[in-house]
């Protein structure tokens, strides 16, 4: 049975309540009346071709329909793989698929977002509550899963990452003239979080194996005027937080964790955004858990509590007011609106209630391809991730170092000739032209630029199958080995 969005079967309007029945005494929480995870939605594949936080917007069709279907699940027993994978693709039989026609097979996404359990469930009960403009059942519990899942004193929904890492500077007091430590290998919210107060971003370089922010070159960018350092957590692999907490202990700074790729990820156990006085998360759709737009606030330091919240509700002391604490909340600081909307808080409620099958499934993924492409590493024609003893990885993404650059470029023409979106990510940002303002120069991280020149993401996500993924590695394996991409790769 197929639903149009907003018609029935006889063609007049439904409602939440059609969809979902509702009465006296139901618990959204309990299982959908129609069976585990039923509603999903149907889109055309999505192109990614310039992200958030990656440096790609989706193209995204929307959804076209929804149907009504009992048996049909979206958690990881769908795509539970085989221990043995094929080690090379080919086309169906009978399939007109040739070389470069990429019209003949459908394509492969970079991203796809999806449904992993009961979202749109859980949405319609938002709305039934009459409440959806934020702080409401599902933004608390989504704060309170994240609060004990990671032992996090507190947790504070917001709109998007780049909205805590704004909170995160503020809390930071960033003035004028101060300094604020980070790679220049990240998204440009890591940047303007401090450079919108005033504060100077100094960049410095990343490690070659995790392409990290490098611990030791910390010291050597300390000045007077330093605040804070902000390290980010690239592709879920932790940054060496031992050291860098030391070093901020010593000096007297301030530590904010941009863990935007590092939900559900972890360091000597200690999982990222717990570690640093704050830490930043996004729920954007390109992310491991999502709702199409949304972050989170994690707070360690629990004297910066009340000052965020006031932050977060637009300069004013309202949750003291809603405590009791005061007889009528007012303005009494700066801030600005920093609370997500209920209908997003519902949809990610749904996904964190998933995050232990969503990050298997992913795990399953990246070993696919690791266990494919090791070959080409070992031939020297291509590096892969590094992911040291000391971490555990959400697996949030998959990237190949190439040789060089016209290598890069060539092999990502080639995926997308054959209908596969890969997409390189940072352009590193001391080489922007706010870079070049700040009197950064080509050749100051040469590390940064390097990697940024060589890496390619592959695609990945939730409902990816395993054919799709020997596709993929097939179409490399081809490209690589013509004689003129046989240069080794560092």
């Amino acid at each position: 049975m197929i639903l149009r969005p907003g018609l029935n079967q006889a063609g007049t309007a439904f409602t939440a309540q059609s969809l979902f029945p509702v009465g006296p005494g139901w618990d959204p929480l309990s299982p959908s009346p129609y069976g585990p995870n039923t509603m999903t939605a149907r889109d055309k594949d999505s192109a990614v071709v310039d992200a958030d936080g990656d440096g790609f917007d989706p193209e995204v069709s929307g959804l076209r329909e929804l149907q009504v279907d009992p048996v049909v699940r979206l958690d990881s027993e769908r795509h539970a793989k085989p221990s043995i994978a094929p080690v090379d693709w080919q086309p169906p039989t009978g399939s007109s698929h040739r070389e470069g026609d990429s019209g003949a097979l459908p394509s492969i996404p970079f991203n796809k977002p999806f449904i992993a359990g009961k979202e749109l469930f859980y949405i319609a009960k938002a709305v039934t509550n009459g409440k959806i403009a934020g702080d409401g059942e599902f933004t608390q519990r989504c704060s309170r899963l994240l609060e004990h899942r990671f032992a996090i004193p507190k947790v504070l929904l917001t709109p998007s990452c780049t909205a805590a890492l704004e909170m995160a500077a503020m809390l930071c007091n960033l003035e004028p003239g101060d300094e604020v430590i980070m790679p220049s290998f990240t998204f440009v919210s890591t940047a303007n979080a401090a450079a919108r107060l005033g504060a100077r971003p100094v960049f410095v370089d990343i490690h070659p194996e995790t392409l990290n922010l490098d611990e030791n070159q910390i010291e050597p960018a300390i000045t007077a005027r330093t605040r804070a350092i902000f390290p980010v957590h690239y592709a879920g692999v932790a940054c060496r937080m031992d050291r860098i907490m030391a070093i901020a202990r010593s000096r007297g700074l301030s530590v904010v964790e941009d863990a935007a790729q590092g939900v559900n990820a972890f360091w000597n156990e200690q999982s990222l955004g717990s570690i640093g006085q704050l830490g930043a998360y996004s729920f954007h759709e390109t992310k491991n858990y999502i709702c199409g737009e949304g972050g989170a606030l994690c707070i360690n330091d629990p004297s910066l509590v009340e000052r965020a919240e006031i932050i977060r509700d637009k300069g004013t002391n309202r949750k003291q007011f809603f405590r009791g604490v005061v007889d009528k909340y007012t303005w009494v600081d700066l801030g600005s609106s920093y609370v997500p909307s209920e209908v997003c808080s519902a949809f990610l409620f749904a996904q964190l209630e998933m995050m232990t099958s969503i990050t298997e499934n992913r795990r399953r993924q990246f070993q696919f391809y690791l266990d494919h492409l090791s070959p080409l590493q070992e031939a020297g024609l291509l590096r892969l991730p590094h992911i040291p003893p000391d971490c555990r990885s959400n697996y949030h993404l998959f990237y190949i170092l190439l040789s060089d650059q016209p290598a890069r470029d060539g092999l990502m023409a080639h995926l997308q000739r054959n209908g596969i979106l890969a997409v390189f990510h940072y352009v590193p940002l001391h080489s922007s032209p706010m870079g070049q303002k700040l009197e950064y120069q080509e050749g100051d991280l040469p590390v940064t630029e390097d990697s940024s020149r060589r890496l390619l993401r592959l695609p990945l996500y939730h409902e990816m199958t395993i054919d799709e993924q020997a596709r993929v590695v097939s179409q490399i394996r081809r490209f690589l080995a013509q004689p003129a991409q046989r240069a080794p790769a560092a």
